[in-house]
């Protein structure tokens, strides 16, 4: 926000040599005191948008417009003027924001305008979307006609991969399979309607075919009561008291996110007491993060200690759920030493924190307590999410700078190069974000819940529907678990922070440009020569695996990479003994021929079980065993308080 000045040069009556003083004027209205008027744009822009003061905002706004009118065109460039009209655009796309959730719609209206008007002009594809309409139809027709004297005659059209709305026995009964073969159809030629048309840009593509398909899921007959089969028996057997039920679920609901409250359940789950519970000390906080020692189980460890940069989007205990799926429990009994940072829970009062702060006052402010308790040992830095893209640019601008205290790098689904960023792209143009900068402007943050809107609308169908249908229409509660539970325990986002990262890493792609400057100067990822092992995720919406897998291409060292099963969360909880896994791991040496995402998988055998044990294989490879434990804390880093601490407490 910028602070303009509170006064502005005024007009002053002047008296002309010998001629009479003018007449009398008639009474003026009372003056308006200087703190009457807005110090600045922004905050006219925020008067103009308190409601209860709509008629004082305008007569201040009225005052400082004709202020500014009295400059002359040059003074007014240099005033104040042209910051408090744009603060005032800013005011008007925050209003808009309110009520869109963020989202623009006027970038939203500009990519339906470009698909329409392309499809308008293009009498090929209009034809050809003709001809799939007839074909369509005649193929549900005969499928009607030939599956109302054979059950088993096959489906004439199958769900897409990972789409369990219908995989119900009773979906195949009549007429239920008919309306859902028909509702298939009609998704599959959407599809074709909103792809391939010739000269719409692909953003707009991906926006129009995103909308088309959210639009649609709106009306699957697996949402209605009257068309979902599941449903319908459940009615049967309950007499109808599953809607009661549902009814209750919604009104729980609906008043504990009204209040603040946690999800139904996650209560159940508290950090140090039943999550979050291996045994450590807070040795360090400043404003932004509390650091965590936590010292190894065994008789001896690796000199090197490990610290880990979680993600400041949601809390750090990620990586230390129940003792039993535990990363940081599960690193100590190995012999490591680790280090752990929790952030801070911001408030609008930190809206002008930038990236470079979460640099400097978050991880090298860690890496310069962890030298004092661990003398002239490296590290082994770990990042996860947002955190690993910091500490990318972290590691860039140490190695640009001849700092070697790094012995790895090690990435949990973190992405580096933002080309290719999966559907989270959709809500980054530059229409978008500005709508978006605008709400985060007039409240000082994003909040959690706005940020899990985005994140819920990726993937609706798993995250929206299903529960709509399974808690509200079934009248049956999913059982809470601690990953459930921290997942519903998320954090705000300073405006100058998220916009940052949005602006120059999402939309300009600064990291993998060469672009992205650390203290004024650009930073490589091509410097970074320590060692790095990288995980990506099979199932992850947040950032594909395809998108972290270019780090191949922006760095010059070895590279282990990693594939595993799960998403983007439940794929790095991934603990020996979880059933179900699997994983992919290959090592890039310096100078190995590159190879795309899909060699690599072609070229890489897939191994069951859990990736931890040969990541943790990596750290050892890379650290000298045998020391002696480390103390907690050292001089200037005095033991605070026990693990958890005190910031992930904050909601």
């Amino acid at each position: 926000m910028v602070n303009l000045p509170a006064n502005s040069p005024r007009i002053q009556p002047q008296t002309v040599g010998g001629a009479p003083a003018a007449a009398p004027e008639p009474a003026a209205a009372p003056a308006v005191s200087a703190q009457e008027v807005p110090a600045s744009g922004a905050d006219l822009a925020r008067a103009a948008m308190d409601f209860s003061k709509l008629p004082e905002a305008g007569r201040l706004f009225a005052q400082a417009w004709a202020r500014m009118a009295f400059h002359d065109e040059e003074d007014f460039e240099r005033g104040p003027g042209p910051e408090a009209l744009r603060a005032v655009d800013r005011a008007a796309a925050a209003l808009s924001a309110r009520a869109t959730s963020g989202l623009s719609p006027t970038a939203l209206s500009l990519s339906l305008m470009d698909w329409w008007m392309h499809l308008a002009a293009a009498p090929g594809k209009q034809a050809e979307l003709a001809l799939k309409a007839w074909r369509k139809s005649a193929r549900l027709g005969a499928y009607m006609v030939a599956s109302s004297f054979d059950r088993n005659f096959p489906n004439c059209i199958q769900p897409l991969p990972g789409d369990e709305r219908f995989s119900a026995p009773a979906w195949q009964d009549w007429p239920f399979r008919f309306w859902y073969q028909a509702f298939l159809l009609n998704q599959q030629w959407w599809h074709n309607a909103t792809h391939g048309v010739p000269g719409v840009a692909p953003h707009n593509e991906a926006v129009v075919a995103f909308t088309a398909r959210q639009l649609l899921d709106v009306f699957s007959p697996s949402n209605s009561p009257f068309t979902n089969p599941e449903v319908l028996r459940r009615a049967r057997e309950t007499g109808g008291l599953n809607f009661v039920q549902g009814a209750r679920n919604l009104l729980e609901d609906a008043a504990r996110k009204a209040s603040g409250q946690p999800p139904m359940g996650a209560e159940a789950f508290e950090p140090g007491r039943n999550v979050a519970v291996t045994p450590g000390e807070v040795i360090f906080r400043n404003h932004l993060v509390e650091l965590i020692q936590y010292r190894a189980t065994t008789a001896t460890v690796a000199a090197e200690p490990v610290l880990i940069v979680p993600a400041w989007i949601m809390k750090y205990y990620i990586l230390d759920l129940s003792p039993e799926n535990s990363l940081i429990r599960y690193l100590v009994s190995k012999g490591h030493t680790v280090f752990c940072l929790s952030w801070r829970n911001v408030t609008a009062e930190d809206r002008d924190l930038g990236f470079d702060d979460y640099r400097r006052d978050g991880v090298m402010a860690a890496l310069e307590a962890i030298n004092a308790v661990v003398p002239g040992e490296k590290v082994h830095a770990v990042g996860y999410c947002l955190g690993g893209t910091l500490l990318s640019i972290t590691a860039g601008a140490m190695a640009r700078d001849d700092d070697d205290r790094l012995a790895s790098v090690t990435l949990f689904a973190a992405q580096t190069d933002f080309s290719e960023a999966g559907e989270l792209q959709l809500f980054v143009d530059p229409g978008e974000l500005y709508t978006l900068e605008s709400m985060m402007w007039d409240q000082g943050v994003l909040s959690s819940g706005q940020m899990a809107g985005a994140f819920e609308m990726l993937r609706s169908n798993d995250l929206v529907w299903s529960r709509l249908v399974h808690e509200y229409l079934m009248g049956e509660r999913t059982p809470m678990n601690d990953l459930m539970a921290w997942n519903a325990d998320a954090t705000r986002m300073p405006y100058r922070m998220h916009s940052q990262y949005l602006r120059q890493l999402f939309l300009d792609n600064d990291l993998a440009a060469g672009r992205y400057k650390v203290e004024g100067r650009p930073i490589s990822l091509q410097d970074i020569d320590v060692p790095l092992f990288v995980v990506g995720t099979e199932r992850d919406h947040v950032a594909p695996w395809r998108s972290v897998y270019k780090i191949h291409q922006l760095t010059d060292t070895d590279v282990t990479f990693v594939l595993t099963s799960g998403g983007h969360n439940a794929g790095i909880v991934s603990e020996p003994g979880h059933k179900h896994r699997h994983f992919r791991l290959h090592e890039t040496r310096h100078g190995d021929h590159h190879l795309g995402p899909d060699q690599w998988v072609e070229a890489t055998p897939i191994e069951e079980g859990s990736w931890w044990p040969a990541w943790e294989a990596f750290l050892s490879a890379r650290s000298t065993p045998g020391r002696a434990l480390p103390p907690l804390g050292a001089p200037g880093y005095p033991v605070l308080c026990p693990a958890p601490g005190t910031y992930v407490m904050q909601r």
